[in-house]
């Protein structure tokens, strides 16, 4: 059943990178390597969800319509805590993109783990869209983590964790994922949250 499982999730990830060849492959990409929509079992409320993915698209817009296509920039954000990842050419440029997301409406805080660096090759970011699809099987094989509960981002092997997690469920996921093949760092972008509040969030309601 995991083979299974995992050989899945890997088959739905090569074919998004094939469908991201077909379509041409934009430098600027909305919520990590892939972008995605509301999770489905979410911990966020409804109206951060609904946040989230506007804060991703206005940064998005902000920044393309400043700086075009001389930057890769994905923005991830996740309970109005944003991550910039990707790469940039001067020291200017990343100081830039990070006040553009500062000045958004709803952002709580900023990440800025921008590279100075040359863009990432389509070969690079295939690799990372494959490693986030095995971090994701991975953590619905562990039965004792809520997979949907951590959000995946990987750049250059490198990849982000974010979510609301209890201190266990942040070792947990951090544990697995720095014993996977091919991972350059662990990169921890979590809120944490007691037990007493996971149990509350764990208990059956109505749209939040």
């Amino acid at each position: 059943m995991k083979r299974n499982l995992q050989s899945l999730v890997f088959s739905g990830a090569v074919l998004a990178v094939a469908v991201t060849g077909l379509s041409g492959c934009a430098p600027l990409l909305l919520g990590g390597a892939v972008a995605t929509g509301i999770m489905v079992t979410d911990r966020r409320t409804s109206g951060a969800q609904v946040e989230d993915q506007a804060i991703e698209i206005k940064i998005a817009s902000a920044v393309r319509q400043e700086l075009g296509d001389r930057v890769h920039l994905n923005v991830t954000s996740f309970n109005r805590k944003v991550l910039l990842t990707g790469e940039i050419t001067t020291a200017a440029e990343k100081e830039r993109i990070e006040k553009i997301a500062q000045s958004q409406e709803n952002v709580v805080s900023v990440v800025n783990d921008l590279a100075q660096m040359p863009a990432s090759s389509l070969t690079q970011r295939s690799k990372d869209t494959v490693m986030t699809s095995r971090v994701k099987a991975a953590f619905i094989d562990a039965k004792d983590l809520q997979a949907n509960a951590v959000k995946v981002v990987t750049e250059r092997g490198i990849v982000y964790l974010m979510g609301r997690v209890t201190s266990r469920e942040a070792k947990r996921a951090t544990d697995i994922v720095r014993g996977m093949g091919g991972v350059v760092k662990v990169v921890r972008v979590f809120d944490e949250i007691s037990e007493e509040e996971l149990r509350r969030l764990s208990q059956p309601t109505t749209a939040r």
